[in-house]
C-alpha cells in the first residue's frame, strides 16, 4: 500500500475569483466570512461547448458596473457584467477585411479601465492580438444595458509581426504600452496611443558549443505598474529572461528553472518577486533582482499550470492548470491555503478586488438561523446510524472469539483419549 498523507488547508481569507475553463464556462469561487474558510463555487456562468472554449479573459474590478472581458473559440468576444454575468456585448473577431479571420484565434486581450459617469451610456476600450499577429484596438459604446445596443465609435488595426506565431501579451499598468511575442517573434514593445512599434528584442548570441536556442517565448509580464521598461519573459526552453528597454536589446539576466516550458509568470506589484509556473506543475518564487530562488510552494500540481493571479490587497496568489484545481497559496509562506475541484480544465482566473464579504454576510445571517433545526434533524439520524456501523464489527470478532473456544474445547476432548490408549497398551503389556 503507497504511504498518503493528509494535508489540513488552514483556509483562505474573504475573496472572490473567476475562472475560464476549455468547455467555456465561468465559474464563481468565494471565499466568506470574517476569518475565512474553504472557498466553493457560488455561481456558473454559461453552458458546456467546446467551440466557446475561452482563449483570454480581462476585469476591470471598479467598485461601479465592473465588466468582465472574453474572448471564446469561436471568434465572439463578449462584454459581461462580473457581479451577475449579464451579457452586454456580444461582438465578433473581424479583421482589417472586415472578415472574420479562420484559424486565427484570440490570444491576448486587455480591457481597458473607464471614466464612468452617472448617466447609462458609457464606453469601453477593447485591445485584441491574434496568434497570427493581427492586433486591434477599438471603442465600444453601450447605450442601454438591457437593450444592448452596441456601436463601435473607432477601430485600430495593424500587425505586430511578419511571421511566426504570437503566444503572448501583456500590456503596462498605465495602459500606454503593449509587448508581443511567441513562436518565432522576439518580444516587441508598441506604443498603443502612436500604434508603432518602439522597441523590439535581440536573440541571445549562440551557447559555448555553438548552439543557438530558437525564439518561442510563452509568457510576459511587466515588473512594474509605473515602469515600462523592465519585463520579465518566459520562453518553451524553461528560461526566464529580464530585459530593459533602456539598456539594451538582449537580456540583462536569463536563469533556467526546472526542465519543462515556462507556463505562466506572474509579478509582485510592489515589490521585485516573480511567480512562476511551468508545464509540469511546479510553482516557485524568485527574486528577479538577483534571479535567486526564494523558494517552491509546498504541495504538487499534477497538471501544467496555465495562469497565476496575485490579490491586488490580500498577500494571496491563485493558480489554475490542466489538473482542474483552483488553488490559492500564501505568498509569505509559500503553503497551500484551499484548493477547488473544478471538474474542467481550467485556463485562467481573475481576482474581483472589490469583493465585499460584509454584504454577503448579512445576506447569509438569515439562513443561518433555519439552519439549526435542520441541522438537529440531520444529527439525529446520524446517531441512529451510528450504533448499527458500530454493532456489525464486534460480530465479526464474537464470532472468531466462540470458533476459537470451539477448537481449544476439541483439542482438549482429544488430548486424554491418546493417554487412555497409552495407558491400555501398558496394561495389555
Amino acid at each position: 500500500m503507497p504511504r498518503t498523507t493528509t494535508v489540513e488547508c488552514p483556509g483562505c481569507p474573504p475573496l472572490r475569483a473567476i475562472t475560464f475553463d476549455s468547455l467555456g464556462l465561468i465559474k464563481v469561487v468565494e471565499a466568506r466570512g470574517e476569518r475565512g474558510g474553504a472557498p466553493s463555487v457560488v455561481e456558473r456562468w454559461g453552458d458546456p461547448d467546446a467551440s466557446k472554449c475561452v482563449l483570454a479573459a480581462s476585469i476591470d474590478d471598479a467598485k461601479h458596473d465592473p465588466l468582465l472581458a472574453v474572448a471564446r473559440k469561436n471568434g465572439l468576444i463578449e462584454i459581461i457584467n462580473s457581479l451577475n454575468g449579464d451579457l452586454h456585448v456580444s461582438i465578433p473577431n473581424v479583421g482589417d477585411a472586415g472578415a472574420q479571420p479562420e484559424d486565427d484565434g484570440i490570444v491576448g486581450l486587455h480591457l481597458f479601465k473607464r471614466q464612468r459617469q452617472e448617466s447609462l451610456s458609457r464606453s469601453c476600450t477593447l485591445l485584441t492580438c491574434s496568434t497570427k499577429g493581427n492586433a486591434s484596438m477599438r471603442s465600444i459604446e453601450v447605450n442601454n444595458p438591457a437593450e444592448s445596443t452596441t456601436s463601435v465609435d473607432s477601430i485600430k488595426f495593424w500587425n505586430v509581426c511578419g511571421s511566426g506565431t504570437v503566444l503572448c501579451s501583456k500590456v503596462d499598468g498605465n495602459e500606454k504600452y503593449a509587448l508581443f511575442g511567441g513562436k518565432g517573434v522576439e518580444v516587441n514593445v508598441w506604443d498603443l496611443e502612436m500604434c508603432a512599434k518602439i522597441w523590439t528584442a535581440k536573440a541571445p548570441p549562440k551557447n559555448c558549443l555553438g548552439i543557438f536556442t530558437p525564439t518561442w517565448f510563452t509568457s510576459a509580464t511587466y515588473l512594474s505598474t509605473d515602469d515600462h521598461r523592465k519585463f520579465v519573459a518566459g520562453t518553451n526552453s524553461h528560461q526566464v529572461r529580464l530585459y530593459d528597454t533602456s539598456a539594451q536589446r538582449r537580456p540583462v539576466m536569463s536563469f533556467d528553472f526546472r526542465e519543462t516550458p515556462i507556463k505562466a509568470i506572474a509579478e509582485e506589484p510592489e515589490g521585485y518577486n516573480i511567480y512562476i509556473g511551468n508545464g509540469s506543475g511546479d510553482l516557485a518564487s524568485v527574486d528577479i533582482r538577483t534571479g535567486k530562488l526564494l523558494g517552491c510552494f509546498l504541495g504538487k500540481c499534477s497538471g501544467s499550470i496555465r495562469s497565476i493571479a496575485r490579490h491586488p490587497t490580500l498577500p494571496v496568489i491563485a493558480s489554475c492548470g490542466l489538473d482542474s484545481y483552483l488553488r490559492f497559496w500564501d505568498i509569505k509562506t509559500r503553503q497551500l491555503l484551499s484548493a477547488v475541484f473544478m471538474k474542467q480544465h481550467l485556463l485562467e482566473v481573475v481576482f474581483d478586488s472589490n469583493f465585499d464579504d460584509k454584504v454577503v454576510a448579512h445576506a447569509a445571517a438569515d439562513v443561518l438561523v433555519q439552519e439549526p433545526q435542520n441541522m438537529d434533524e440531520i444529527q439525529g439520524d446520524e446517531t441512529e446510524t451510528e450504533p448499527v456501523k458500530r454493532k456489525k464489527t464486534p460480530k465479526v470478532k464474537d464470532e472468531s472469539k466462540k470458533k476459537a473456544s470451539k477448537e481449544n474445547e476439541e483439542s482438549k476432548k482429544l488430548k486424554p483419549k491418546k493417554k487412555s490408549k497409552r495407558v491400555k497398551v501398558e496394561s495389555d503389556d
